[in-house]
């Protein structure tokens, strides 16, 4: 538990970038799960443009780490060239 005002407002802060790291991961997850799912060569293209561009936005926010938002773009374009 908090004991002072201003450790109340951090762990208040940090509840409210949890929240919004949190739905950002999903997201990812989410469109990484779509590159897979993907029928045409087309929608496949389209999935992994959007899986790369919300990766890159997280590593560069510090959401994950930018090596691993790297790695995941570099494997994701593995799968799709096969």
């Amino acid at each position: 538990m908090a004991r002072s005002t201003q450790a109340e407002k951090v762990h208040r802060n940090d509840q409210a970038k949890h929240a919004r790291n949190k739905s950002r991961v999903k997201a990812i997850r989410t469109a990484v799960r779509k590159v897979g799912e993907a029928g045409t060569a087309d929608e496949k293209q389209m999935a992994f443009r959007e899986a790369q561009s919300l990766l890159d936005k997280a590593g560069r926010r510090r959401v994950i780490h930018p090596n691993a938002a790297a790695r995941m773009k570099s494997r994701l374009a593995k799968s799709e060239k096969k």
